[in-house]
């Protein structure tokens, strides 16, 4: 069930073109918006949407997008010289490499505040869009994963133990996560009961994948990652604190659990989700796939899957 083509044909048909006489600032808001992505955060809000209300897939993609600009406003602020000083992202020069810091941090600026005019445009009940706004504003500002970029640069020169760590990704990266199931469940219609169990379920998604790339930058070569690796040597990351194979072990047990809470979900929806955590937050030799067992009706089992996966393409390596 493919999600991540029609978002990418949506993405590439919604560029920029803002009108004014500014030299380059339209390249500029394009530049890393349009330049790849996992788009896993789009990918989780539509497959809710395609497996619980498909009539409504499409015009889900508005606040698809909406997640993607949010998350890539982050991702240009978290690289500028104040945080991160990092040069490369997606495997193309960070914004204020390639233009320069006064450019990348208004870029930011127009992208975070833009990706709620995108949610208002969407031909969606105005309650479910109102909901989704709140639901973006609440998980990506104060409350979430600023509050966690806020805790991240204070305590970077300062050890912080699991508890701790823990609940700085669970803001900087498991809020925006959460909330894309969320909103997913939101369009959907679900009720208020299943849409905070599958926002649930988002946060521990989020730490897994945070996790997982704390092991890619302190193992992966950057020409695998399109970034730059060993970026945490000196962080508070997960690697840094229990080791890679006590982080690998953690990350595979968050897994087993998101699989037990996805029960109560519908058969399909888990496969969708899984299909991303094998894609995404899994080595080739650790992959799981749902099926169903033919003796039990609709009974669904996690089996171990020991063929080897496919080496993801170069556009799902790049950073998320």
């Amino acid at each position: 069930m493919d999600v991540l083509t029609p978002f990418e044909d949506f993405l590439k048909s919604h560029p920029y073109n803002i009108k004014s006489f500014h030299p380059f600032f339209n390249d500029a808001l394009n530049y890393m918006l349009q330049s790849g992505g996992k788009h896993f955060r789009a990918q989780l809000l539509l497959s809710v949407v395609k497996v619980l209300k498909p009539d409504s897939f499409d015009e889900a993609l508005n606040v698809a997008l909406a997640i993607e600009m949010m998350h890539t406003y982050s991702l240009i602020h978290d690289d500028l010289p104040a945080m991160d000083n990092a040069d490369f992202r997606r495997g193309i020069p960070t914004i204020h490499k390639k233009y320069d810091e006064t450019t990348a941090i208004l870029v930011g600026d127009a992208l975070n505040t833009d990706s709620f005019g995108m949610i208002a445009k969407a031909k969606l009940d105005d309650k479910i869009k109102l909901k989704c706004i709140e639901i973006l504003s609440f998980n990506s500002g104060s409350n979430g994963m600023v509050l966690g970029q806020a805790i991240d640069c204070y305590f970077a020169r300062q050890s912080l133990d699991f508890d701790q760590l823990k609940f700085l990704h669970l803001h900087k990266t498991g809020a925006l996560i959460a909330a894309s199931l969320q909103m997913g469940g939101v369009i959907a219609q679900m009720d208020e009961s299943r849409c905070d169990h599958i926002y649930e379920i988002g946060l521990k998604l989020g730490l897994a994948f945070q996790i997982k790339d704390d092991i890619d930058d302190a193992t992966k070569d950057e020409s695998d990652i399109k970034k730059p690796v060993n970026a945490d040597i000196d962080k508070n990351s997960f690697v840094n604190l229990l080791g890679v194979e006590e982080s690998k072990l953690r990350k595979n047990n968050l897994i087993d659990e998101i699989l037990g809470d996805l029960q109560s979900f519908e058969l399909s929806l888990q496969q969708i989700i899984l299909d991303l955590i094998n894609r995404y937050l899994k080595d080739p030799d650790e992959v799981k796939e749902v099926k169903k067992d033919e003796n039990a009706d609709e009974k669904e089992i996690i089996k171990d899957e020991k063929s080897s996966l496919k080496s993801v393409e170069e556009k799902d390596t790049k950073d998320a």
